[in-house]
């Protein structure tokens, strides 16, 4: 009896062993024969799994030379447009509403040696700021500060220096907008932090050549470094232009970014003895937008400036 039970252990035993042979072949069968692709990972969801590709693939340029969502080249003696794409599409402008700003500061005629102290309203939900709550400094500084390197804190101060109340700065800025003939152009604050201020390439092209008019906006936006002193502390900023630090020469220029609007840049570039003021909105990365100037400014000097050929 013994020996009867032992045999009978050991056929279930063997049995069982069978059983899960057949089921690692049956794995082992789906599982690919080649090995997969370097870069190629599959992620697990709660809807199941699917195949994602790691591979980083280097980016075509477009057949018209440009990433940006909108962007316009046109040549600011004439007005003639020499390239557009949703050039009239009203889009964020993010820090580009700072031209504007610093156009109804200027109008304004202020003491730029005149020091102003920064307070917490200005730096509450202002982001990045090199500026401390109590500081005191030059409305020089300050208006440095906002055109070469977007600090918002800088900004609100400025406005609330300029000597119109809040509600008749911002209705300036409008104003001005219009007497510019920038009908697609709305400005809710004074920074372009807010996505509601918007604008399209075409408008902001023409912004730019209004405020590049102004000597000092020119001096300072085209400033590739600078350095002052406030009440307490040493700063020293740099321009957020990169194209100050290329072959070209700009004469004047902003950048600007939050994430609704993406990567923007407005530059009056002079190159090659022509004038040309690009504007490009919407790029993906810092970098794309600076590229897409370039590139456009190239095919434009092809395309609309080439030597004729008798």
């Amino acid at each position: 009896m013994l020996n009867q039970v032992r045999r009978v252990g050991a056929l279930l035993l063997l049995g069982a062993w069978l059983g899960c042979m057949a089921m690692a072949g049956s794995a082992s069968s789906s599982i690919p024969t080649q090995t997969p692709a370097r870069g190629t990972y599959r992620v697990a969801t709660h809807a199941g799994t699917f195949a994602r590709h790691g591979r980083r693939h280097g980016r075509r340029v477009p057949a018209d030379g440009c990433y940006a969502r909108s962007a316009i080249v046109i040549e600011p003696g004439s007005g003639r447009v020499l390239y557009e794409k949703n050039a009239g599409v009203a889009v964020p402008i993010a820090s580009l509403t700072k031209l504007m700003t610093a156009l109804v500061f200027l109008e304004r005629k202020p003491d730029l040696d005149r020091v102003a102290e920064v307070t917490r309203v200005e730096l509450a939900g202002a982001g990045h700021t090199r500026l401390r709550n109590h500081e005191r400094l030059a409305l020089r500084d300050l208006l440095h500060m906002s055109l070469m390197c977007s600090d918002n804190a800088a900004t609100r101060v400025l406005a609330r220096e300029s000597g119109l109340p809040p509600e008749d700065f911002l209705a300036r800025m409008n104003q001005m907008a219009l007497e510019l003939g920038l009908s697609h152009t709305r400005y809710v604050e004074f920074t372009g932090l807010d996505e509601r201020n918007v604008s399209t390439a075409t408008d902001i092209a023409r912004l730019l050549h209004a405020a590049a008019d102004n000597p000092i906006f020119q001096n300072i936006s085209t400033t590739r470094s600078y350095e002052f002193r406030s009440a307490t502390r040493r700063h020293e900023i740099a321009n957020t232009n990169r194209l100050l630090y290329g072959r070209y020469e700009i004469l004047g220029g902003k950048t600007g970014f939050i994430q609704e609007s993406g990567y923007c840049l407005a530059t009056w570039v002079r190159v090659q003895g022509h004038d040309l003021i690009a504007v490009v909105l919407g790029a993906p990365t810092n970098a794309t937008r600076f590229a897409d100037v370039m590139r456009l400014v190239q095919r434009t000097l092809s395309a609309d400036f080439a030597p004729s050929q008798s």
